[in-house]
C-alpha cells in the first residue's frame, strides 16, 4: 500500500446495483461474500456474521479452504510488522496499540465445522470440508467473528478523525500450484492478493457518524444507530471508512459515475473535486472505460499517503502540502484501473501496479500543464533519487540488489523496496514510452487493460501485453530493469 507522490516525497504512499458500463460483463459464478457488521464505537469493536459462498475455481478437488486473517497481524506479539520502525510514531500517535480478531463459530451449511487457526504468525484459518469440493462447485461457510480495533492510522483501525475499516475479514486465499497462496502480512508494500468477488453488507452504527465504502448503498434507514445495505459485483477487496467529520461533495461524470469525496480539512475542496473528475477522465481515455458506477476519494488519518481499494482511495490527512495531496489522489485513483480491475499478485510482484501506476500518474501531469509538472521534470528528479540511493545503499550494503522481480519481504528496508517498486518501476516505463513513443505506448496501456480485465497480470502477461499492443518486443527492456542489468545514471 504505500504510495509515493512524485517530487519524490514517499508517500506509501450510495446505494442502487453496483452496475457496470454497456462495455462490460461482469464474470460470473464468483465467490460470494455477504456480511452482517455491528460497530461499537465504545469498545471500537465489529461483531461479523459473514457468509461465504465460496466457488472452486481452480482445476483441482479441494478438501480445505483456506482464509487470509490479515486482522491478526495488528494483534500484540505478531511476527509481521504491520509499520516499519521509522512509521511508528506517525502511525502510533498515542503510543502503541493492538487489535484482533477472534474466531467465534465456523459452520457449513448451518452444521458446525472443523477448522484451525495456523500459518506462520496466525493469519490463517483452514476450514475442514464435509466432503470434497470439485472445480465450479461451491459451499456456503459462514464465520461469526469479532475484530477489535487498535489505535492506530492504517488501513484497519481507529483515529482521531476516522476509522479505517479494511482487509478487516476473512477473505480467501489464491490457489495456485496445487496449493493456496498464505503469504505474511509485511510492512513493505501491499501484502495483499485477491481474486474479484461479489459482496453484499449489512453494517449497522451510530447515525453520527458517515459511511464510505465500497460498493453502491442499496438502502439506508435507522434512527439512532445507522443501517446500511451496500452491494459491489466483481470487486477484488472491499474496504470501508467512518467518520463522524466528513462533509461530502458529489457529482456525476459522463452520466454514469458518481464521484463521492469525503473530507474534514480541505479549503480547495470543490477543486479536489474537479481533479477526480479530470484524472478518472484521463485513465478512462488512455486506458480504458471504469466499469463501476461510483468511486470515492476519502481523506483519513493514515500512515502513509495514500490507499487504494475497489471504488475507494484512502488519502492521508497528514500529507504535507496541497500540491502532494493531489499527487496522491491520481495516483490512487489510477490504481483503479491498476490492481482494481486488472488485479496482480501485489506480495511477489508490486511493480506491476505500483511502477506502472506511479509511471500514468506522471502521464497525467505531463498531459495537464495546468499543475505545472512536465514528464521531463519529474523523470529526472526520480532519475537522481534513485541513483543517489543506489549509491548511498552500495556504501553501506557494499552492493545494492537492484532487481524488481522480489517478494515483499525479499526487500531488507522499506526504503529498498520504494525505490526498487515505485521509482524504478516509473523509470522502467518511462524507458518504454520514450522508446515506442506515445501513440504506441498509449495503445499497448488499452491492449493490455482489455486483454487483463478482472484477471491477474503475472510478469509474462505484462511483458507480452506491452509487446503485443505495440508491435514492438519490450522483452529486452523489461529484463533489463527487472534483473537489475539496466545502469542508470
Amino acid at each position: 500500500m504505500k504510495k509515493i507522490a512524485f517530487a519524490l516525497i514517499f508517500v506509501f504512499g450510495l446505494f442502487a446495483f453496483s452496475g457496470c458500463s454497456d462495455a462490460f460483463e461482469f464474470k460470473q459464478d464468483l465467490t460470494n461474500y455477504a456480511m452482517e457488521i455491528e460497530y461499537n464505537d465504545e469498545d471500537k469493536t465489529l461483531s461479523v456474521r459473514q457468509t461465504t459462498d465460496y466457488v472452486n475455481s481452480s482445476d483441482n478437488t479441494l478438501d480445505v479452504v483456506k482464509f487470509h486473517l490479515y486482522a491478526n497481524a495488528f494483534r500484540e506479539g505478531a511476527k509481521a510488522k504491520v509499520v516499519s520502525v521509522q512509521n511508528e510514531e506517525i502511525a502510533y500517535p498515542n503510543g502503541k496499540s493492538f487489535g484482533n480478531i477472534e474466531i467465534n463459530s465456523v459452520s457449513l451449511s448451518e452444521k458446525e465445522a472443523q477448522y484451525s487457526i495456523e500459518g506462520e504468525d496466525e493469519n490463517i484459518i483452514c476450514v475442514t470440508l464435509a466432503e470434497s469440493l470439485y472445480p465450479n462447485e461451491s459451499v456456503i461457510i459462514t464465520f461469526s467473528y469479532t475484530v477489535t480495533l487498535a489505535n492506530i492510522n492504517h488501513r484497519l483501525g481507529y483515529g482521531e478523525n476516522a476509522i479505517n475499516l479494511c482487509n478487516f475479514y476473512p477473505i480467501a486465499c489464491m490457489y495456485e500450484d496445487g496449493d493456496f497462496v498464505c503469504d505474511l502480512y509485511n510492512s513493505n508494500g501491499d501484502p495483499f492478493y485477491s481474486d474479484v468477488a461479489d459482496y453484499n453488507v449489512e453494517i449497522s452504527y451510530p447515525n453520527s457518524f458517515v459511511l464510505a465504502s465500497t460498493g453502491n448503498i442499496v438502502s439506508q434507514q435507522g434512527d439512532d444507530i445507522t443501517t446500511t445495505n451496500i452491494t459491489a459485483q466483481c470487486v477484488r477487496d472491499f474496504g470501508m471508512v467512518l467518520s463522524q467529520k466528513f462533509e461530502q461533495k458529489s457529482k456525476v461524470y459522463d452520466q454514469r459515475i458518481t464521484l463521492n469525496y469525503y473530507y474534514y480539512d480541505d479549503e480547495n475542496s470543490d477543486q479536489t473535486l474537479n481533479l477526480i473528475e479530470q484524472a478518472m477522465q484521463f485513465f478512462e481515455t488512455n486506458i480504458g472505460k471504469y466499469p463501476y458506477s461510483q468511486v470515492s476519494v476519502v481523506e483519513t488519518n493514515f500512515v502513509h499517503g495514500g490507499m487504494e481499494y475497489p471504488n475507494i482511495v484512502l488519502i492521508s490527512d497528514q500529507v504535507a502540502d496541497y500540491e502532494t495531496y493531489t499527487l496522491c489522489i491520481v495516483h490512487e485513483l489510477c490504481h483503479q484501473w491498476w490492481y482494481s480491475v486488472v488485479g496482480n499478485n501485489q506480495f511477489d510482484y508490486g511493480w506491476i501496479d505500483e511502477g506502472l501506476t506511479e509511471f500514468c500518474t506522471v502521464y497525467f501531469f505531463e498531459k495537464n500543464s495546468e499543475y505545472n509538472r512536465t514528464m521531463k521534470d519529474m523523470i529526472a528528479s526520480a532519475t537522481q533519487s534513485y541513483v543517489t540511493f543506489a549509491r548511498v545503499y552500495e556504501s553501506v550494503q557494499g552492493e545494492a540488489d537492484t532487481s524488481m522481480n522480489r517478494a515483499l519481504d525479499q526487500f531488507s528496508t522499506e526504503p529498498e523496496y520504494v525505490y526498487n517498486t515505485y521509482v524504478k518501476g516509473t523509470l522502467m516505463f518511462s524507458s518504454i514510452y520514450d522508446t515506442i513513443g506515445e501513440k504506441a505506448f498509449v495503445k499497448a496501456l488499452k491492449y493490455y487493460y482489455e486483454h487483463n480485465l478482472y484477471g491477474i497480470a503475472t510478469p509474462t502477461i505484462v511483458i507480452q501485453c506491452f509487446s503485443n499492443g505495440s508491435g514492438r518486443n519490450l522483452r529486452p527492456i523489461f529484463e533489463s530493469y527487472l534483473e537489475g542489468k539496466v545502469v542508470i545514471k
